[in-house]
């Protein structure tokens, strides 16, 4: 059983989540689907991982020494997992994020000691639906802070160590928990537990099928026209065409859901699993039931909830 020992510091009890299959929501379909239960790091995201290993990476390399300030834009979950990682450590950490997304976000990260700089969103956006506009304005924002204090950018959208904490530590726990799988689908946003998880996948076993989950009308990566860049499902679908750490020869497929699918399936998860997670968890299970409904009947598919439904509380998710 894990932690069952002493840890030195709140950054050892990063990983090592638990795998779930859900057998309640599954009970009418002929397939297994495996959840691993990402919100119960520390963090309460998957993005816990990525936050230690981009620190660590970073300063394996030089490029990030004692007293330096960390700056990343974030959704809120990057930003929550970098605070977590830069107090243990004693960096100074600035999260930069748009006002679209939960307050509940903000609040955590400034909790954790982190300085938290608050983006407009465009004109035409509204809060709860962060588009690729709005995260333009962050990452400018984010930039100019760089500029400013001389810090580490510990870009999420372009470092390796993003897709490297999935490829290493996320994707083999899911191997050695569920004794193999058919499928995984992942909802994208900076790409890099898709990347991660399905180089992993692949090198173990070529047959297991890997498919990115994107927005309905904001599937970018897809190559289809965004008619709708404005979403509920936060952390994602930004309607980028392209990321810099998602092979395109991983991607067996793609997948869309809607608002209310995402939203559906999340509260499903509570009521019907006694699993409180976000909307993209919401999103990885309705792509899932579809993946079971078609290509991958009586097959085992395993998803990722990457966030808690604490994080979600101001929303129209839980009212």
């Amino acid at each position: 059983m894990p932690h069952q020992r002493l840890y030195p510091s709140i950054l050892d009890a990063i990983g090592n989540t638990p795998l779930v299959e859900l057998s309640r929501i599954t009970r009418s379909h002929h397939g297994r689907i495996f959840a691993k239960i990402e919100f119960l790091n520390p963090g309460y995201s998957k993005k816990d991982r990525i936050a230690r290993q981009m620190i660590e990476d970073a300063e394996a390399e030089g490029a990030l020494r004692p007293g330096d300030t960390v700056v990343e834009l974030t959704s809120g979950n990057t930003g929550t997992g970098f605070a977590i990682v830069c107090a243990a450590k004693g960096y100074r950490f600035v999260a930069v994020m748009s006002r679209g997304n939960s307050i509940e976000r903000a609040r955590m990260m400034t909790a954790l000691g982190a300085e938290v700089v608050l983006v407009d969103q465009c004109p035409d956006s509204k809060p709860g639906e962060v588009s690729g506009a709005d995260l333009a304005l962050v990452e400018d924002k984010a930039r100019e802070i760089v500029r400013q204090r001389g810090a580490f950018r510990a870009d999420q959208f372009q470092l390796a160590g993003n897709s490297r904490a999935h490829y290493r530590h996320t994707a083999p726990e899911i191997m050695a928990q569920s004794g193999g799988i058919n499928a995984f689908c992942d909802f994208i946003g900076s790409g890099g537990s898709f990347a991660g998880c399905a180089q992993y996948f692949k090198e173990r076993d070529p047959t297991i099928q890997c498919y990115v989950v994107e927005p309905k009308r904001a599937a970018a990566f897809a190559g289809e026209t965004v008619t709708r860049p404005n979403h509920k499902i936060q952390g994602g679908g930004y309607a980028m065409p392209d990321l810099a750490l998602i092979d395109r020869a991983l991607v067996d497929g793609f997948l869309q859901v809607t608002d209310a699918d995402a939203a559906d399936m999340a509260r499903r998860l509570a009521k019907e699993e006694g699993l409180f997670a976000g909307f993209s968890s919401g999103a990885n299970l309705a792509a899932a039931l579809q993946l079971l409904q078609g290509a991958h009947q009586g097959e085992r598919i395993a998803i990722l909830l990457p966030d808690s439904g604490l994080k979600y509380l101001s929303t129209d998710l839980w009212t």
